[in-house]
């Protein structure tokens, strides 16, 4: 007989269900009166959401839908929190590199092992397919709604994580948990299944960031205006993957060498210091994305940045802008060996890039020749992560 609420025992086979499709940690809760559903609104409200347009939407009657789970979804009584560790056994991108790397933020870099090579694969893809395993076995035990969801969904995951049990929002903005640090993936699935008022569910992790506020003084970009409040216009991440046209002058330096993505709140974290390296088979690292050499990235063209990319992460971003990231972080370098391709796309048709290698060539040529990166990353960062 199909249960039509949950009970301990269900909760502790999806529990097992979402371990066996090869996520670390889950929890269910209750999709109402969600941590994070007012300072949301005032986060977008305060126009800290950039031009993340999708964050900004509203129903019919006025209220943001990400503002509460039952705005965009008024059936959904509960919701799974699956989260996966994707911590990878290498450098972190404060350690030391090779002069004129760049950095692609540590998510991006997954594949999957096809015979000698690694495929790109973008870890929403992966994610919804395991979740997707997870559902399916929930439907076939229960009578109820559901919805799967990858970052996609009409809610704040970070919310949901906290009171799922998941781990607390730490003063960087990412969830953190105790023996994993804030190296997770999550996918949701949004249900109609009430829960019993007698099932025990997993309470809300302590927060123990403490008195620490290494992250706030590591951002470069000032994005960690006060604990746990992020202006997500100033977020390195933000600027690289979903900021488009020009990056404004005065945020240019303090990008350094990111290319795509920012893990450096996440790489001065006490608690990532011993966080577990994930063997996740479909999710191995590839490793020409780790350090890659900013000369590699600018020679590819539409068709090669498509056998790189096509499936990651990446490719939503599009060679353009990652074109324009890896002109900005050459200009950083200090390297004078990146003139000449400066030059060349700062006599080019795309605007945007254009302007960028101009600004990278005045840089460039006021440093001289040394080989010291210029406002790098590793060089803003070390006085404050000690």
């Amino acid at each position: 007989m199909s249960l039509c609420e949950w009970t301990e025992g269900l909760i502790a086979w999806v529990k097992d269900a979402s371990r066996q499709t090869g996520f670390d940690v889950s929890g269910v809760t209750a999709a109402d009166n969600p941590i994070d559903g007012a300072r949301f609104v005032d986060w977008v409200e305060a126009g800290r959401a950039g031009e993340m347009d999708w964050l900004k939407r509203r129903d019919e009657r006025g209220a943001l839908v990400r503002s509460a789970v039952k705005v965009a979804l008024p059936w959904a009584r509960s919701v799974v929190v699956c989260a996966m560790n994707y911590n990878a056994a290498a450098p972190l991108s404060l350690d030391v590199a090779e002069p004129g790397a760049g950095w692609i933020g540590r998510y991006a870099w997954s594949g999957r092992k096809v015979g000698e090579a690694v495929q790109a694969v973008d870890y929403h893809d992966d994610l919804l397919a395991r979740l997707r395993e997870v559902e399916a076995g929930l439907k076939v035990r229960s009578e109820c709604e559901t919805r799967c969801y990858v970052d996609t969904g009409p809610l704040v995951e970070r919310g949901m994580a906290t009171k799922a049990g998941i781990g607390w929002v730490g003063k960087n903005t990412c969830v953190i948990r105790e023996g994993m640090g804030s190296w997770m993936l999550m996918g949701v699935i949004v249900t109609s299944l009430p829960l019993a008022e007698t099932t025990v569910i997993s309470l809300p992790a302590e927060d123990r960031c403490g008195s620490c506020t290494r992250c706030l003084e590591a951002c470069p970009t000032g994005a960690l205006v006060a604990p746990r409040e992020m202006d997500a216009s100033l977020c390195i991440a933000y600027l690289t993957i979903e900021k488009k046209g020009s990056i404004t002058e005065d945020l240019r330096e303090a990008v350094g060498r990111q290319v795509f993505g920012c893990d450096i709140c996440q790489d001065v974290c006490p608690w990532n210091r011993k966080a577990p390296i994930a063997w996740k088979q479909g999710l191995e690292t590839r490793r020409e994305l780790v350090n890659p050499a900013l000369e590699w990235l600018a020679q590819l063209d539409s068709a090669g940045f498509r056998r790189v990319f096509k499936g990651s992460p990446l490719e939503r971003t599009g060679k353009k802008r990652l074109h324009r990231n890896v002109a900005i972080a050459m200009g950083n370098s200090g390297q004078s060996q990146f003139i000449p391709q400066l030059e060349v796309w700062a006599a080019g048709e795309d605007a945007v890039l254009a302007e960028s290698a101009v600004w990278a060539l005045g840089r460039l040529r006021r440093s001289g020749s040394s080989e010291d990166p210029v406002g790098s990353v590793e060089n803003a960062s070390s006085a404050s992560i000690g």
